[in-house]
């Protein structure tokens, strides 16, 4: 397992683990991040990360990005 933020970019991975308080974890759920789920990263800028997740392009930190494990 790596964090989403050091995954080769065009790349789908699934998602294994996601971190954090309970609070990110729910609002990282909203946004589509669940395990098992599917997740490629699109673009990566200053450490922010473009990604698609469920047919969706959503723009996340680096420090979300580190609590969602690949």
């Amino acid at each position: 397992m790596m964090p989403l933020s050091i995954a080769e970019t065009g790349r789908m991975n699934q998602i294994r683990k996601i971190g954090g308080k309970e609070e990110t974890r729910r609002f990282l759920e909203s946004l589509g991040f669940v395990v098992g789920g599917y997740v490629t990263v699109v673009s990566e800028m200053n450490g922010n990360l473009i990604v698609n997740v469920k047919e969706s392009r959503v723009a996340i930190s680096r420090e979300m990005a580190n609590k969602i494990m690949v």
